[in-house]
């Protein structure tokens, strides 16, 4: 995650994002809700689960959803976090695959095809970077497909989902606009989505927070724009289910 004063970018994508930059220093102790893939442009990314434990340096590495854990990305040229949502496709594949432990060590595979991600940061448009990030998080899946919405009515429901964003949204006005039932529509999102539609609408609502402070908004901006009713409610979410402010995902445009 690139902290505040920190510089690079950000990228998102149904059930994921990218946070990948330059300038990243120490995290304070956290736990959320995603999965988080942290990885440097050089190994040499410290994690520890406490205050109180060592620093373990890691190449890279996939933290279990809920997980408590600090930081250290100083003296890294580059530093990259990934983040996926555990009812995901991907993200049900990464803890079958490496989850056995809070804290995993990345393996040797997908530290190697970090290189492209870095390249695309340094030179690509938004599109090519996540979909760099994405091709990387193929290999640490196995090649698991991602997640892939191929029914109208859940297309539709999206569409209604992210152009109200702003106000509060019920079950059963969702289920109204796709033509559902609540249940069904419950059913279906649940299948299309990998996850329900309260925590997709509050996913929704952190990647317009981000894009947002990434495009120079101020956090009450984004925060207004995105839902919340003000900062301090933005900073309570983020708290709960990120295990730190948003003050400290604000990106600063890379310096060239």
């Amino acid at each position: 995650m690139t902290v505040s004063g920190g510089v690079g970018r950000f990228v998102s994508w149904d059930g994921g994002c990218l946070f990948i930059g330059e300038k990243v220093g120490l995290v304070p102790p956290h736990a959320h809700y995603a999965i988080q893939i942290v990885f440097g442009s050089d190994p040499g990314v410290k994690l520890r689960p406490d205050t109180a434990s060592p620093w373990q340096t890691y190449g890279g590495a996939i933290i279990a959803s809920r997980q408590p854990h600090t930081m250290d990305a100083a003296g890294l040229p580059g530093n990259a976090v990934l983040f996926v949502e555990p009812e995901t496709r991907e993200g049900r594949a990464l803890v079958e695959h490496h989850l056995d432990q809070g804290v995993t060590p990345m393996p040797a595979s997908a530290y190697a095809a970090r290189g492209p991600v870095f390249d695309a940061y340094r030179g690509g448009s938004d599109e090519v970077l996540a979909a760099a990030a994405r091709q990387f998080l193929s290999v640490l899946t196995d090649g698991v497909p991602p997640q892939m919405v191929t029914d109208e009515r859940i297309l539709r429901a999206m569409r209604y989902i992210n152009l109200h964003l702003t106000r509060p949204l019920t079950l059963e006005e969702v289920a109204r606009e796709a033509c559902l039932s609540p249940s069904r529509c419950r059913h279906l999102l649940v299948e299309q989505l990998g996850m329900g539609l309260r925590q997709y609408i509050l996913w929704r609502r952190f990647l317009r927070v981000w894009k947002l402070l990434a495009e120079g908004a101020t956090l009450s901006e984004a925060a207004h724009a995105a839902g919340f009713a003000d900062a301090p409610h933005l900073a309570r979410t983020s708290r709960r289910n990120f295990g730190f402010p948003p003050s400290m995902m604000v990106v600063g445009p890379r310096r060239e």
